[in-house]
């Protein structure tokens, strides 16, 4: 058989040899790392005889494909672990993901010491390197052999398979599961593993259905790097932002209201002060604000699609017996504002800026502090424009995001994300924007990747992915490009021609969600937020009651010059007022002292750089006000 490696190179080996074997033959050390086999553009088990014409990559840890079998293999360690230590648990499924696996079980909930248990059981099955070994059987022969099992989750997925369907499965040593796989070769080479944590997680994801015990864990091929990586998590929740949302007074999450966040008042001075920055910024980019009702009536919905394709994610209501829905989204009101008077070629590009409060219907399990909620503030807008106009209107948004994330410290990747199958327009009309998309950015020195058939119903999209202190990602900003809802709103300009045309619509977000961005922000500072930013900027600690009065004083000045500063009055000792003002992540406090009245200055404590040293209230105020003009961060 020719085999044809991603090099281009093609050599000949005997019919039957599997991958591990061709691996061997250009290296002992090849043959040791691979993981599994991209066979013709699909992955495939490293260890299964390969007959006839292929082109074939190894893959080995440094691949994305082989660090996922590895983990897709692991996922079964943990099943056969947990059969072991409790037999009674039933499996449900375990895949793979970005950073590690998850396996579901209908099970009694597990406990630390559990794990602990399941963890050292998983660590010997891996010492046992057994063999995995794929078969198969017809569809009535697996739903049996389940039956007898005990395993009702394995025989349901099994059902909702076609009747003439041929069902594969992987053995290792005492354990079988249901799988399409691809494995590694023996539960060997999985190497080093560590259970973190444990979830509710209900089964098929709808929250109709029984909720299930999801044990999560990662897999690395090098000891050192799970190390780092435990240490990494250990640092990420340190950071948690519903952690620290509650111990800095940002925000609250109540039962009287899953999913629908309470901004507390210091919540709101970096709610306010980010929505500052946010005006500023979209002022100077030309860019007008807008704001649009949250009800709107069914009809508009209709209108522009959501109804036919988003309908399960939104609120209705009933108003003078007439359907009602709440909004979901920004665009429809975005698009009868345009509507409300003709516009020339002239006005155009037009860009309409909108904190517009959505609501969309989250499954109660899928709700996740500020990252995943009910109700949120997208920081929308919609750019109407000429055909001709599109390419330069793309790159002045990335322009836009290059400067927002720049100033938060945060850099990102761009995703094209294509047509998916759920879509409204012709296959033309959407090749022509995903192109236009693409080339805006090439035109810019950009890379990106593509995300097959992700786009949005109506058209193509750009998803910024952003990653921030500890190397963690998030999808905040997006730009769509929507040849569809001009033609469904019938939105129209009057060209140089005189003549009407069709104008091209942008919608795009830069934070994504200001409830989600101020979760990121939250993780990415550790709470410690850019003096900027800062809920409170400057705690004065009055060293006697003798200075309370010059406290109250100087408060009083930097609060003049429109800087958010307390003065801590309580009777307690100076290093419980500093610890307290550090763990609050005060960027400043200014202790003042009967000597430092004496000589006219003030103590000066950075949450960065510890003791400043004595130094006048004018030049404190010119350092901090510096910093706060230029958004420094630390």
């Amino acid at each position: 058989m020719n085999i044809t490696f991603p090099d281009g190179s093609v050599k000949q080996y005997e019919d039957g040899m599997t991958a591990l074997q061709i691996a061997e033959s250009i290296s002992p050390r090849l043959r040791k790392a691979t993981l599994a086999a991209e066979i013709d553009g699909s992955r495939a088990d490293a260890f299964r005889p390969i007959a006839g014409d292929h082109s074939i990559k190894l893959l080995t840890w440094e691949d994305e494909d082989g660090r996922w079998t590895m983990r897709h293999t692991a996922a079964h360690i943990l099943a056969q672990a947990v059969k072991r230590v409790h037999p009674e648990a039933k499996l449900a499924i375990g895949p793979a993901i970005d950073t590690g696996f998850y396996y579901d079980f209908d099970a009694e909930p597990f406990t630390p010491e559990d794990l602990e248990q399941i963890q050292k059981e998983m660590e010997k099955i891996i010492a046992e390197a057994l063999p995995l070994e794929r078969f198969e059987m017809p569809r009535a022969d697996a739903i049996k052999y389940f039956e007898e099992k005990g395993e009702p989750y394995k025989v349901e997925l099994i059902q909702d398979l076609p009747e003439d369907a041929i069902i594969s499965f992987y053995r290792q040593g005492d354990f079988t599961d249901l799988c399409a796989g691809p494995h590694v070769e023996n539960t060997g080479k999985v190497k080093f593993v560590k259970l973190m944590s444990v979830a509710g997680a209900y089964w098929r994801g709808s929250e109709k259905n029984k909720m299930l015990q999801r044990i999560y864990g990662t897999a690395f091929e090098k000891k050192a790097d799970l190390e780092e990586y435990i240490t990494r998590m250990e640092e990420a929740k340190k950071r948690d932002h519903r952690k620290l949302g509650k111990e800095l007074g940002l925000f609250a999450l109540m039962e009287e209201g899953p999913g629908f966040p309470f901004f507390l008042p210091k919540g709101m001075v970096l709610r306010n002060t980010l929505l500052e920055y946010w005006r500023e910024v979209h002022k100077r980019y030309g860019y007008v604000e807008i704001s649009t009702p949250i009800i709107l009536n069914q009809e508009l919905w209709h209108r522009s699609g959501h109804w036919d394709h988003y309908k399960d994610n939104m609120y209705t209501t009933v108003i003078d017996d007439e359907d009602y829905a709440i909004k979901p989204m920004n665009c429809p009101g975005g698009m009868l504002v345009y509507k409300l008077e003709p516009h020339s070629y002239r006005e155009l590009p037009l860009r309409m800026a909108e904190l517009g409060l959505v609501h969309r219907h989250e499954l109660s399990g899928a709700l996740h502090g500020l990252f995943r909620v009910r109700c949120f503030t997208q920081d929308d807008a919609h750019i109407f424009m000429t055909w001709d106009q599109m390419e330069h209107e793309i790159q002045n948004v990335v322009r836009l995001f290059d400067e927002v994330y720049s100033t938060f410290g945060l850099t990102y990747q761009i995703e094209v994300s294509t047509m998916p199958e759920d879509h409204i327009g012709d296959k033309e009309t959407w090749d022509f924007a995903t192109d236009t998309l693409k080339k805006a950015i090439e035109h810019m020195g950009k890379s990106y990747v593509i995300n097959e058939g992700d786009g949005a119903f109506y058209g193509p999209k750009l998803d910024f992915h952003l990653s921030d202190s500890l190397g963690r990602t998030w999808q905040c900003g997006t730009i769509q490009l929507d040849m569809q809802m001009p033609e469904r709103f019938d939105l129209e300009y009057v060209g140089e021609d005189g003549q009407k045309h069709r104008p091209v619509m942008i919608h795009r977000v830069v934070l994504g969600s200001i409830e989600r961005f101020i979760g990121v922000i939250t993780e990415h500072f550790a709470g410690a937020f850019p003096t900027w930013l800062a809920p409170v900027q400057v705690k004065v600690l009055p060293l006697t009651d003798r200075t309370a009065q010059v406290c109250d004083n100087i408060a009083s000045e930097l609060d003049e010059l429109g800087l958010r500063v307390e003065v801590d009055h309580r009777n307690e000792k100076l290093g419980y007022k500093i610890r307290e003002a550090q763990l609050q992540r005060i960027p400043y406090m200014l202790v003042v002292g009967d000597r430092d009245v004496e000589n006219g200055v003030v103590s000066v404590r950075s949450r960065k750089g510890g003791d400043l040293g004595a130094m006048t209230l004018d030049a404190f105020k010119e350092k901090i006000l510096e910093e706060v003009k230029t958004r420094a961060r630390d």
